[in-house]
């Protein structure tokens, strides 16, 4: 079934007026944080190191985050999204008025208090940003939208980087970045007063107006949620960590390893913004429109063997006498091959970051989201806080160059992920179900909306790869507790993705009765709890591309738990190297077609073995 782009949300009235203001917004912040950063550099006169005062302008716009975030979680549950996203852009308007003044009197005092100011605006409207998501889209459209928001903020960034060096380029830059900065905030507030309403999802919760209490009790609540969301709110801190030491060294790195001037550093930002956007999109047709989170540790990988590709082709450029402009630098073959390593690293940063904003999303109580994600952005802060004191102590004290920092920085992320995939074994069950179900076959779901959203079932298929689980489990957008031969299940890496995933193990009732009754134990319990259970009843692989009669397991299944029962079917396997055709080949079939069908849903009276049975067999079709 075709589904329509994630492009098509910008057409929706419910997603385009918040686009396109998160969008303005954080095209402000950097307009104005560039703007004031190379005033200081290059056109006021002030007093002491430029880069003391640069570094304050860093500190001053990213405390608002630890001071005022728990604050902003609370307002984003107690009330309407819409219009505190309205109020929050008319203060922006004000800050840029105050901003303005200070640019056109060249008062650096007022500018720092400007820069303060819209750090506050900034963390009070990050929780609301990502909790209004899951309010205004679909399931299936989260992905998505979280890749267009990802998208819309790191070029809007860029714009702003690349904007501010515009407008600071003129002799009237005051005049220019006043009514710049003015007209954005206005534009953004316009856009926000189309965006629909969203009511409060917690309207009755009480303020706790203790910044610093309230700031303890939020980041308890984030990192106290399930594993899953816990681990992904660290993981999504550390992306800002290594994110903001490579972004922190551009400047540098451009200067001293590729011999650029200014331009190469835009150069550099373009492309890794561009790579942002571009991984960001990406996800959902990755994911298959649900949220994947088998694409973390793809992103991971990405980021690490691309930040060791930077580390070992930098060095590599020859010195000119001259400094090289960006057209300069792109004469160098060289040089490209660093483009390309930014390149992945922003690609492969997308496909990191973008299913952890929507798993928070998506698994996080109503009543709690906006906390969970302030709590977020006060980790978020702190990391980068902290990546900017380990960035000074390896390269002032260990007197590690820039690439070696890069190479660091890769073996810290391999430790960090190791650590986190280990406590949650989720994220690398669900990308080894991913990397099958995209490197193996591809993988076609037909009405698999039959499936119920909720409520225990029993889905019925048949049984022709040892892989077979693993393919359904990754179509189904839900939990599934497969029945499984126990030899299949002791098989060596599968076990692994099958003891996650809580596989049951069965035995033939000669061969180990013990087996045999604790899984129809464990299966009843999963069906009372309301879970979907997936059994095979043929109890063994095919070994001839027919469907063999289905045992009795089922009956008693369902006459000890009646539930609605799917029958199901696999198409496109037999002949697969993980069938048991004896004619296979090592690449027979790869990058085959794998069709999986459910049908319409029977009550436990009529799902007998023979009906069942042919209901499956008509789904399967001609042997394929």
């Amino acid at each position: 079934m075709s589904h329509p782009s994630q492009f098509s949300l910008l057409s929706k009235r419910r997603f385009l007026p918040f686009f396109v203001t998160q969008s303005l917004g954080a095209l402000n912040d950097n307009l104005f944080k560039q703007s004031l950063i190379l005033a200081i550099l290059y056109k006021l006169n002030i007093e002491g190191d430029r880069g003391i005062w640069v570094n304050l302008c860093a500190l001053l716009f990213i405390v608002p985050f630890f001071l005022f975030s728990a604050l902003a979680g609370q307002f984003g549950e107690k009330y309407p999204k819409d219009r505190l996203i309205r109020l929050i852009k008319l203060g922006e308007i004000a800050i840029m008025i105050v901003a303005a003044i200070g640019f056109a009197f060249d008062h650096l005092a007022l500018m720092l208090v400007a820069l303060f100011a819209m750090g506050t605006h900034s963390a009070l409207f990050g929780p609301v940003k990502y909790s209004i998501l899951p309010q205004t889209l679909r399931e299936e459209e989260l992905v998505g939208g979280n890749g267009l928001v990802e998208m819309g903020t790191f070029l809007s960034i860029l714009a702003g980087t690349i904007g501010a060096g515009i407008m600071l380029s003129s002799s009237n830059y005051t005049v220019i970045v006043s009514v710049v900065i003015i007209a954005v905030a206005v534009l953004g507030y316009l856009a926000s007063r189309a965006i629909p309403a969203a009511p409060a999802d917690t309207p009755q919760l009480r303020l706790n107006w203790n910044i610093f209490s309230e700031s303890w009790a939020t980041l308890r609540m984030g990192l106290n949620q399930t594993p899953a969301v816990s681990r992904s709110v660290v993981g999504n801190s550390w992306f800002w960590f290594v994110g903001a030491i490579y972004l922190t060294q551009i400047p540098a790195y451009a200067k001293d390893w590729l011999y650029g001037d200014e331009t190469v550093v835009t150069l550099i930002l373009t492309v890794f913004s561009v790579g942002i956007a571009l991984g960001s999109l990406l996800c959902e047709k990755l994911s298959g429109r649900k949220v994947e989170i088998g694409l973390v540790p793809f992103g991971s990988f990405g980021l690490t063997v691309f930040g060791l590709l930077l580390w070992w082709h930098s060095g590599q450029m020859p010195q000119n006498i001259q400094t090289n402009d960006w057209l300069g630098v792109l004469g160098f073959s060289q040089a490209w091959w660093v483009l390309f390593d930014i390149l992945g690293l922003g690609v492969f940063g997308g496909f990191y970051i973008v299913p952890l904003y929507a798993l928070i999303q998506s698994r996080t109580s109503e009543s709690e989201r906006a906390r969970v994600i302030a709590a977020n952005n006060i980790l978020n802060a702190l990391f980068m806080v902290v990546s900017a004191l380990v960035t000074i102590l390896l390269l002032s004290v260990a007197k590690l160059t820039i690439p070696e920092l890069f190479l660091v920085v890769s073996l810290m992320n391999i430790a960090v992920n190791t650590y986190i995939f280990k406590i949650v074994p989720e994220f690398s069950m669900r990308f080894m179900i991913w990397l099958l179900s995209h490197s193996m076959y591809r993988v076609q779901h037909k009405h698999l909306d039959l499936i119920p959203d909720e409520g225990a079932a029993l889905l019925v298929c048949n049984h022709v790869s040892f892989v077979d689980a693993l393919l359904i489990g990754g179509a189904v957008r839900r939990p599934i507790r497969f029945v499984m031969y126990y030899k299949i299940y002791n098989l060596p890496v599968l076990n692994f993705i099958f003891r996650t995933a809580g596989t049951i193990p069965i035995a033939g009732r000669g061969e180990d009765e013990a087996i045999y009754e604790q899984a129809f134990d464990r299966i009843a319990r999963y069906l009372n709890d309301g879970e979907l259970v997936c059994i095979f009843p043929e109890g063994k692989l095919t070994t001839d591309g027919q469907i063999n009669e289905f045992k009795a397991g089922v009956t008693r299944i369902l006459e000890r738990t009646p539930v609605p029962v799917i029958p199901m079917a696999l198409q496109g396997l037999w002949g697969s190297f993980f069938s048991r055709d004896p004619n296979k080949g090592y690449f027979k079939r790869l990058w085959s077609r794998v069709t999986l069908v459910a049908g319409e849903p029977m009550t436990a009276t009529e799902a007998t073995q023979k009906v069942l049975r042919e209901r499956v067999t008509a789904l399967r079709g001609a042997v394929k």
